[in-house]
């Protein structure tokens, strides 16, 4: 147990990751360089190699308490996969055992591939799958009650090659920017950057709550958010929870979970209070993307894991309560060189910085030209209540750039060039005591879906369950397009400078349309964006075909991030998940309605028939107030059943439904409709019946008392 009092991060900070320093230390100087070079230029390890890290990965995590070792990966379900292997071998004749851990172990384990989501690229009868050792993401060695075991990053495929998770695109992608980023450095003259790497940053927004409260609740066990839940008096309009003093339990919490991350090498810098009650937000520095990527799925792990050390629980799903925020997860995304440039750093006058104007207006190409694909890749069945409202971007991609590149997209619309860049202004604060500073020359637009702050992009609309990785596999890939597309025309021009105005004009004329300053949650803006031709694509149902149109699969089989067939697999697990979580949650309600709310409610009535009774004995007449309250309830218990049984006779129906679209179609039209008029009059039953006699906790219990 760490001594709270004398605690320094510089000593416990990645103490349980096999980093560079421990690579150093440990692993003979020419393996080490091998192993350095084989992640900077992307070569294959060969097996000599292989052993000797492996032996000294092996011991490294003896040390550390590790008894096991698995193979971490991510498959297409939203979270991470692990089988466990022992480090002992055949026990000898003597009957004691060593323990060993090879090159081969190392580079190559084979989990079940039928059994994870592939989309038909995998039969039951064509079980085998192989993950991979992704040496550009640290082994790590996690710790628990349970004991220690070894950790090792890996990649997921199946024995005929696809890609069956996450990482594998993901690492493709990266090294397709990193290509076409060269490229376009080169011709800026750079010959001394290297390496181009998408650096990432990753807001994680969660709920935390009693974990009784949790339990007692079968909606949030079964499905992650609460199904039924009338408001509380309050909610989140005093907004005196954003950024409020943390409470001694939560602080207590946070500081442990800062504790674990730091020891896993994950770097939590932030954390604070978000808007609505129980909601609170996790911040890391920037990693390299495919990093990044790894160390949120640790910092989700990792919340829930220490939350219930504390008995309390950790909600991941983006709207868990209806009526205040939901959670995101904002992917603050930049280019930056291994010589240190960041490609999106505008410097002091925008308007003279070529390259950096080349990048930007090729970044609104590709958003305006892949809109539709971006929006896919946040979409999700529960970031489906979330988006559009609360702070949470509408579900039109545009592109928010502030008011100094805006102007200076203007320049180049209107005249042609630019001549000019807006500067930020002393800060004002009208008190003498206070110091002056300048203040920024652009102002944060919260309704944004991609934003432009400073120095990258924060793309706001992923949910706060959902994995990065494929938010960035799309940035990556659709940016490097358009790099690609450019570096086509500008590589053949006899007058690079003159080519290269006219290139970025041509490109802030053509896809001016995508960027957008003011409030993205009006009416007004909706119908502009309508104007402009913007697909405004409303639900994860509308959003899942984008990944099968022709101009998304011609991309990434260009760049050889997807082949048509994972796109398609990938589309039919999407349309799978959600016809499955939809399918869930009705049944949950179902299962609620008929065991806990249904029996509550006629206890109530019968409670309040018999006090009518009592009264009426005793004044000769009946009360007036009761009788009313009665036929209320009564009125409501009849609604209550009519929706339960139409719920009831669609969820059977759904088993006549052939085909995961169509599945998927029925569920968003037929059943989430009819769930929205099953909770209607629960809800409103909620604050009629006694709350003792209420089968379960309320929003105020959950979002008030933990």
């Amino acid at each position: 147990m760490i001594n709270e009092k004398c605690l320094n991060v510089e000593d416990i900070y990645g103490e349980n990751v096999f980093n560079d320093t421990v690579m150093q230390d440990r692993l003979p100087k020419k393996t080490y360089q091998k192993l350095k070079e084989t992640i900077r230029e992307g070569r294959e390890l060969d097996v000599e190699t292989a052993d000797v890290v492996a032996h000294e990965m092996k011991e490294w995590a003896i040390e550390k308490g590790a008894t096991h070792y698995t193979h971490w990966f991510q498959p297409l379900t939203g979270v991470t996969a692990e089988k466990h292997d022992s480090f002992i071998t055949a026990p000898k004749s003597s009957g004691k055992v060593l323990m060993s851990f090879s090159g081969k172990e190392l580079i190559k384990g084979e989990p079940d591939a039928s059994s994870f989501p592939s989309g038909g690229l995998r039969a039951t009868f064509e079980a085998r799958g192989y993950t991979t050792w992704d040496c550009t993401s640290p082994a790590f060695v996690r710790q628990d009650e349970s004991g220690a075991t070894l950790c090792i990053p890996t990649a997921f495929c199946s024995y005929t090659g696809e890609a069956l998770d996450q990482k594998t695109p993901l690492l493709r992608s990266m090294e397709v920017i990193n290509q076409q980023s060269l490229r376009l450095l080169r011709l800026f003259g750079n010959t001394t950057s290297k390496k181009v790497t998408p650096s990432v940053g990753v807001e994680q927004e969660y709920f935390i709550i009693d974990r009784e409260n949790f339990l007692a609740r079968k909606d949030l066990v079964y499905t992650g958010r609460t199904l039924f839940g009338a408001m509380p008096p309050k909610g989140q309009e005093m907004d005196d929870h954003y950024f409020g003093t943390l409470q001694e339990k939560i602080a207590t919490f946070m500081k442990d979970a800062d504790i674990e991350l730091w020891k896993l090498g994950v770097p939590s810098k932030t954390e604070h209070n978000e808007v609505a009650p129980a909601q609170h937000e996790l911040a890391p520095i920037y990693e390299e993307c495919n990093v990044a990527v790894d160390h949120n799925q640790i910092i989700m792990e990792t919340l829930r894991k220490v939350a219930n050390r504390h008995g309390l629980q950790c909600l991941l799903h983006e709207k868990p309560f209806a009526g205040v925020n939901g959670s995101g997860k904002h992917d603050n995304w930049s280019l930056v060189t291994d010589d240190g440039i960041n490609l999106l750093d505008p410097g002091k006058t925008p308007h003279e910085n070529m390259q950096f104007l080349l990048v930007l207006c090729c970044i609104l190409a590709a958003v305006d030209d892949h809109a539709d694909l971006l929006r896919e890749s946040a979409s999700d069945v529960g970031n489906d209540h979330r988006l559009g409202g609360n702070e949470a971007p509408p579900c039109v991609i545009s592109v928010y750039l502030g008011e100094q590149l805006q102007d200076v997209i203007n320049q180049l619309v209107d005249t042609g060039s630019a001549t000019h860049s807006i500067k930020g202004k002393k800060m004002e604060t009208g008190v003498r005591t206070l110091p002056d500073f300048m203040k920024d020359a652009t102002d944060r637009n919260r309704t944004s879906p991609f934003a432009f702050t400073g120095n990258k992009f924060e793309f706001r609309m992923v949910g706060s369950q959902d994995t990065v990785g494929e938010p960035n596999i799309v940035l990556n890939t659709i940016v490097a397009e358009a790099f690609s597309n450019a570096c086509d025309v500008l590589e053949k021009a006899d007058d690079f400078q003159t080519a290269l105005h006219d290139y970025i004009k041509e490109l802030a004329i053509k896809h001016q349309r995508i960027t957008f300053n003011g409030n993205g949650y009006s009416r007004e803006w909706a119908e502009e964006a309508a104007r402009r031709g913007l697909p405004d694509i409303r639900s994860m149902i509308d959003a899942i075909p984008a990944l099968t149109t022709d101009k998304t699969i011609e991309m990434f089989e260009k760049f050889h991030v997807f082949n048509r067939a994972e796109l398609e697999s990938r589309a039919e697990i999407e349309y799978e998940q959600y016809a499955k979580k939809i399918n869930i949650e009705a049944l949950t309600m179902i299962d609620m309605t008929s065991k806990q709310i249904i029996p509550a409610v006629m206890d109530y009535e019968s409670t309040l028939a018999d006090s009518i009774i009592a009264v009426e004995s005793a004044i000769g007449r009946k009360p007036g107030t009761q009788v009313a309250i009665l036929e209320e309830v009564d009125e409501l218990l009849t609604e209550t059943k009519a929706a339960f049984d139409k719920l009831v006779a669609l969820s059977r129906k759904s088993h006549e439904i052939v085909g995961n679209v169509e599945r998927a179609r029925y569920f968003h039209d037929e059943v989430d409709v009819a769930m929205e008029a099953l909770r209607r009059p629960v809800d409103r039953l909620e604050m009629i019946v006694d709350k003792d006699m209420w089968p379960m906790p309320s929003y105020g219990d959950m979002i008030f008392e933990v």
